[in-house]
């Protein structure tokens, strides 16, 4: 098996795991910055987690990176890789998580996300 039939079976994947999901009513979480008192400002933090795409999204604590990526360790490895040479926290929320800085990860993610958005807008049009 290839890497690219390994990729199109991950995204089709990820695909029907979103058109199954439920629409959720409440908002993304909100990404703030940590308490100081529970994590030292010296230690880098990053948000890992999903976002309503299905897509893992790492996101530097205080909004200054962030990405979009097919895999959890690809968003985990974006994170250690910025944070170098020091390893960082990760704080994952169980809420979904939107990106909110420019995508510094994966760039085809974007493309991913919006081709699934615009297939779930078009199957929602035709008539049973």
């Amino acid at each position: 098996m290839t890497l690219q039939m390994c990729e199109e079976a991950a995204m089709a994947a990820i695909a029907l795991q979103a058109e199954r999901r439920q629409p959720q009513s409440r908002p993304a979480a909100a990404l703030k910055p940590l308490d100081p008192e529970i994590l030292s400002a010296a230690i880098p933090a990053f948000f890992i987690g999903r976002n309503s795409a299905g897509f893992w999204v790492a996101r530097e604590a205080n909004g200054r990176i962030g990405g979009l990526f097919l895999f959890r360790s690809s968003a985990v490895d974006f994170a250690n890789r910025q944070s170098a040479p020091a390893r960082c926290a990760l704080v994952c929320p169980t809420e979904t998580i939107e990106l909110d800085v420019e995508n510094r990860g994966n760039p085809l993610m974007v493309l991913a996300e919006r081709a699934m958005r615009l297939l779930a807008r078009m199957t929602t049009r035709r008539p049973t």
